[in-house]
């Protein structure tokens, strides 16, 4: 059953099937419900249409390694973290490298 967010989220994609906020929360409202593989449709869909969208590089990340995906895990994360340095964004590099340490075994402390 879908909420009553995801149909709204829905109305707006049906208006502009190119709305990237709208792509990006309806993948976001899957992730937190835990329907990993209907996020990761929606996250897909939104990087083939605006692959500039940094935000959505952590999140699609985490949902293929919620799914046993850790390949895809860790390409997604250095492709975002691409975008992130490409964009200035340090914010979003510095959570997708942490992410990136973190499936690689690489965030154990001294």
């Amino acid at each position: 059953m879908e909420s009553v967010i995801l149909k709204r989220l829905f109305s707006f994609l049906e208006k502009d099937p190119n709305d990237a906020f709208a792509l990006y929360a309806i993948a976001y409202e899957y992730a937190k419900a835990g329907q990993h593989d209907l996020a990761i449709k929606y996250f897909l869909e939104l990087k083939d249409k605006h692959p500039d969208y940094v935000g959505l590089y952590y999140h699609l990340g985490k949902s293929f390694e919620l799914t046993d995906k850790a390949d895809d895990a860790e390409k997604t994360y250095r492709e975002g973290m691409n975008v992130a340095r490409q964009q200035g964004e340090f914010h979003p590099l510095s959570e997708l490298q942490g992410a990136l340490n973190q499936l690689l075994g690489l965030d154990y402390e001294d």
